[in-house]
């Protein structure tokens, strides 16, 4: 299935303005849909293309990037073997999976230069970093993210166009569209947290109409995940990271520890698989910010942290793997409306990727209760102008912010808005806006 994606019109805007002088590179996750949505915008927006996917090539394709002394040999043997006839700025040359021919991404620098032609790859970041080391890096790259599907891509995949703008609307007027439409998106969010974002699953979805399916479908990219993982890791400590992403936000600690996943290993001596894996674009970090002020980036704590998975709905899935679908109270308790509160810690993860499909990075804070016994905590902090927008999130309607107030007090003159984000309709008080979780990709 083809599916509308936002980062298209980011795309065509890219191809307008640069008119050749740079080559687009596509990241993302594996199975996030970069390949689809990069041969797509090859048919609607050019002549003609040809599609070099290096995970499939042969070695008289690989062979040729040997040598880029003489592009008109190059392109000559080119359309020979696809049988394209290509047009000079009226074509596009697709690299899919750069990240397995290092020499074609070096040979972008020469490519872009000549200026025949457009060219656009697609790859996972980790990959690519992992296959530079003795090759030149091009500068003549304009770079882009594909995330999993997010809640608007998901509705215009379902066939509604409305909800989306409708949404936006009521952020923007700060008011309440009433309990009855309230209900309807609040249901349609929650599928979106179920299904997830992946096109394979989104596809299972709308072609089954069964959950059952859907689970299937997220089970094999889980385990697509888990074997990349080994293969960047073969001690399988990483692997061992991301599989125990649920349990550890259940777990409701101000940080991920790593002691309790892998015996004897800590922060430090993991810190280079735990970049590779927020490289790998499967996961979302939220850094402890020792000091909160508006300039987060200087007080990170890289040493406290919590992971969170880049798609809702393969979260659900992994919190319950080991289980058969029919097991999984979380696909249960969110079609009925009725999730436990020990089970907040789903909605934690769906804001953490609403915020950051937006483009946010995720900081959050911990600091002591007056007496020392516990920890109040402020689950992210978003910055807008030069004061703190400081939200908590609940996975229900119940509206005690303890740690909001104290934390407002104590950094009084940095505060901007306050926000609890929750399942329930649209309210504000003198203080604090109390939002519904479909509007956390508006916020600042």
């Amino acid at each position: 299935m083809i599916f509308k994606r936002k980062l298209y019109t980011q795309m065509l805007a890219w191809k307008n303005s640069r008119q050749g002088k740079s080559a687009l590179l596509i990241k993302g996750a594996r199975r996030v849909g970069k390949s689809t949505l990069v041969e797509q915008f090859a048919k609607n927006e050019y002549k003609s293309y040809v599609l070099i996917d290096f995970s499939s090539t042969s070695k008289r394709v690989d062979a040729l990037f040997e040598d880029m002394m003489d592009l008109n040999f190059f392109f000559l043997t080119l359309k020979n073997i696809f049988k394209v006839q290509l047009f000079e700025r009226l074509s596009v040359i697709i690299f899919d999976e750069v990240q397995f021919q290092p020499l074609a991404r070096q040979a972008i620098k020469h490519l872009v230069k000549d200026g025949r032609y457009d060219y656009i790859e697609t790859g996972s970041l980790i990959s690519i970093k992992k296959n530079v080391q003795n090759i030149l890096i091009p500068s003549e790259e304009t770079s882009m993210t594909l995330h999993p599907m997010d809640f608007d891509e998901f509705l215009w995949a379902t066939g509604d166009e409305i909800t989306p703008q409708q949404i936006r609307e009521a952020y923007s007027m700060g008011r309440s569209m009433g309990d009855a439409v309230h209900r309807q998106w609040m249901r349609s969010l929650r599928l979106y947290m179920l299904v997830g974002g992946m096109p394979q699953a989104v596809a299972a979805y709308l072609q089954y109409n069964d959950l059952q399916e859907v689970d299937n479908a997220k089970r094999e990219i889980l385990e697509l995940y888990e074997n990349d993982f080994r293969k960047i890791d073969s001690t399988g400590r990483s692997s061992k990271l991301f599989t125990a992403i649920p349990s550890q936000l259940n777990s409701n600690a101000s940080r991920y520890k790593v002691s309790e996943v892998i015996e004897n290993q800590t922060v430090n001596r993991v810190a280079e698989i735990v970049a590779d894996m927020e490289d790998s674009q499967t996961i979302v970090m939220a850094y402890h910010v020792n000091n909160p002020d508006v300039e987060m980036g200087m007080f990170k704590d890289f040493s406290r942290y919590k992971m969170f998975f880049a798609d809702t709905g393969l979260f659900v899935t992994l919190a319950f793997k080991n289980k058969s679908y029919t097991e999984n109270v979380i696909y249960q308790k969110l079609l009925t409306d009725k999730l436990d509160s020990n089970l907040g810690y789903v909605y934690e993860n769906f804001v953490a990727q609403l915020l950051h499909t937006a483009g946010h990075e995720l900081y959050y804070h911990t600091f002591p209760s007056e007496n020392g016994n516990y920890n109040y905590e402020i689950d992210f902090l978003l910055t807008k102008g030069n004061k703190l927008v400081p939200m908590e999130v609940k996975s229900s309607g119940y509206k005690t912010h303890k740690s909001l107030d104290v934390f407002c007090q104590k950094y009084a003159s940095k505060i901007g808005d306050r926000i609890l984000l929750y399942t329930k309709d649209f309210q504000k008080d003198q203080t604090i806006k109390y939002l519904p979780i479909y509007f956390a990709p508006l916020i600042v």
